[in-house]
C-alpha cells in the first residue's frame, strides 16, 4: 500500500504534446477522439479550447453537473471561454432531472457521430472521471461500475472492451452512432457502447498552485453571484435536496441559504471540500493509469 499511495502523491512527468503527432495519427484512424482530463482548477478547458483550434475541433463536455441548465457560475461553466469553438453536453437537461453515466453515454455517443460527420475533431473535456471511462473504457451497466482499461500495444490509452461492442471494431463516428441505433433503444443494463481510440492529455498543476486557483476561483463566484444563483433555483422549485445532492458549491450554498451554515463557516467548508475533491479526481486520473490506460500530461500555458 505505501507504493500505491506514493504513486498518487508525487506528480506524473509532464511532458510536450506533439501536435503534429496527433494529426498523424487523426488521419491514419489511430486516433479518433482526443481527451482532454484533469482535476478542477488545472486549466483543461483553457487548453481543450486551444488544442481545438488548432486541430479544428469541437468539445464534448464530460463534466456531470455542467449538464444542467441555470447551474452557470457554480458549475464554472465559462461559456465566453469557448468563443468560435462548437461545445456539446451543456445544458442538456433541467436540475433534478435524472441525468446519470447512462445518459451521457448515449448522448455522448450522438455528439461524437455529429461531430464526426462534419469532418470535425472531437475533444472530450472534463474532470467526471466515470463519465470519461464509460465513453473511452466503458461501463458495466449492470454492475454499476467502470470497466478497467487494458493496455494496448499501440500505447495510446485504446481499450475495446468486448462487452462493450456490439459486434467487430468501430472506425468511425458514424459507425458509432449506427452501432448504437442498431442495437435499438438501449436499457440499462445492457453494455453495448462502442468506444473510439483515445488520446488522453491530462493537464499538470502543483498541489499548492491548484488549491491557490480553488480559492480564488470560489471568491470571485461568490462575488459573481452564486448566491443569488442558488437563491433562484430554489424559487424555481427545485428541491433543496436536489441541490444538497449536487455536492460542492450548490451544497454549502444551499445549507447557508437554508439558515444551517453562517457566511464564514459555508465560504471554509466550501473551499476545503473542493480542495479533497481535486484531490479525488487526480486520484481517479492516476487509477486510470494503474488499470493501463496511457496519458500524456502536460502543463498548460
Amino acid at each position: 500500500m505505501p507504493r500505491v499511495k506514493n504513486l498518487l502523491a508525487e506528480l506524473p512527468p509532464a511532458e510536450v504534446i506533439d501536435i503534429e503527432a496527433i494529426r498523424a495519427g487523426l488521419a491514419d484512424g489511430g486516433i479518433e477522439l482526443v481527451c482532454v482530463l484533469g482535476p478542477t482548477a488545472s486549466g483543461k478547458t483553457r487548453y481543450a479550447v486551444q488544442l481545438a483550434r488548432e486541430l479544428g475541433g469541437e468539445i464534448i463536455s464530460a463534466d456531470s453537473r455542467q449538464v444542467y441548465r441555470g447551474m452557470d457560475i457554480g458549475t464554472g461553466k465559462d461559456l465566453a471561454e469557448y468563443g468560435e469553438i462548437p461545445y456539446h453536453l451543456i445544458d442538456v437537461a433541467d436540475p433534478g432531472d435524472g441525468y446519470n453515466v447512462f445518459r451521457f453515454a448515449e448522448d455522448f455517443g450522438k455528439a461524437y457521430a455529429d461531430i464526426r460527420s462534419r469532418g470535425a475533431v472531437p475533444i472530450l473535456c472534463g474532470g467526471t472521471g466515470l463519465y470519461i471511462n464509460a465513453v473511452t473504457s466503458g461501463y458495466d451497466f449492470r454492475s454499476h461500475k467502470p470497466l478497467s482499461a487494458p493496455k494496448d500495444s499501440g500505447g495510446e490509452g485504446l481499450s475495446l472492451p468486448k462487452t462493450m461492442v456490439a459486434r467487430g471494431h468501430v472506425n468511425g463516428g458514424d459507425q458509432l452512432e449506427g452501432r448504437m441505433e442498431r442495437s435499438g433503444s438501449l436499457q440499462e443494463g445492457e453494455c453495448r457502447i462502442a468506444v473510439p481510440r483515445t488520446y488522453f492529455i491530462g493537464t499538470l498543476v502543483t498541489r499548492e498552485v491548484r488549491n491557490a486557483r480553488i480559492d480564488a476561483r470560489l471568491d470571485a463566484r461568490l462575488q459573481e453571484g452564486m448566491i443569488d444563483e442558488i437563491r433562484g433555483l430554489l424559487d424555481r422549485g427545485v428541491e433543496p435536496s436536489v441541490l444538497l445532492s449536487y455536492g460542492l458549491e450548490y451544497k454549502y450554498v444551499t445549507l447557508y441559504l437554508l439558515g444551517e451554515l453562517d457566511y464564514a463557516a459555508m465560504r471554509e467548508k466550501l473551499a476545503i471540500a473542493i480542495h479533497q475533491f481535486a484531490k479525488r479526481q487526480m486520484t481517479w486520473f492516476r487509477g486510470m493509469e494503474r488499470s493501463g490506460t496511457v496519458i500524456h500530461w502536460t502543463e498548460p500555458n
